[in-house]
């Protein structure tokens, strides 16, 4: 769990480092970019949050598993 904490730490730091960095080098207009970083960043949550709904899905059915009575 923990190395999971920190991995998703890293991802945050790392996200805040390279859209800071883009927008100081960014070639584009400051509107037209963040309108762009703005859909790159709801389609990152929209991944995680599938991640993790995914990964509920998996939990639960294995702890359904867990819970279902065993046959001798």
């Amino acid at each position: 769990m923990r190395r999971m904490f920190g991995f998703l730490i890293g991802i945050f730091v790392g996200a805040l480092v390279g859209s800071t960095v883009a927008l100081l080098l960014a070639p584009e207009s400051g509107e037209k970019l963040r309108g762009e970083l703005r859909e790159r960043g709801q389609g990152f949550l929209n991944d995680v949050r599938h991640a993790a709904d995914s990964r509920k899905i998996e939990l639960r059915g294995r702890l359904d598993s867990l819970r279902a009575p065993r046959e001798f």
